[in-house]
């Protein structure tokens, strides 16, 4: 059973940081890749990034990648979400998500999801 754990979200004022962490288990993920998705109120779910547990092949959202940058400890079966120069409008829950096997990073679709974490961002 694949399990996916997200922490560090919170509040921040609009020009701070903060950085996601997803914890990964139940599975071996290197053929696969995990990725970050978020969700803001009365909108859809939206792709931010993703990276490849093999050769940490990233892939960004093109709003996004000045701003964020997505990394993973493939030891620790851990990926993480650095966000930089917040801005209201990334105010949204932020989902971590796992495939079990890509062909390339552009083709990243989902097979686990996490449960969530908040990011507000105040302006």
């Amino acid at each position: 059973q694949v399990q996916l754990v997200e922490s560090g979200g919170g509040l921040v004022q609009a020009g701070g940081s903060l950085r996601l962490s997803c914890a990964a288990s139940g599975h071996t993920f290197m053929r696969g890749a995990m990725g970050w998705f978020r969700q803001a109120p009365g909108k859809e779910r939206e792709f931010v990034a993703a990276i490849s547990w093999s050769r940490a092949n990233t892939y960004y959202a093109d709003s996004l990648k000045d701003r964020f940058t997505i990394s993973r400890d493939d030891a620790m079966n851990t990926g993480y979400l650095q966000m930089n120069s917040l801005k209201p409008e990334d105010t949204a829950v932020y989902y971590c998500a796992v495939a079990l096997f890509i062909y390339t990073i552009e083709t990243f679709r989902p097979d686990y999801w996490g449960q969530g974490t908040q990011v507000t961002v105040s302006s």
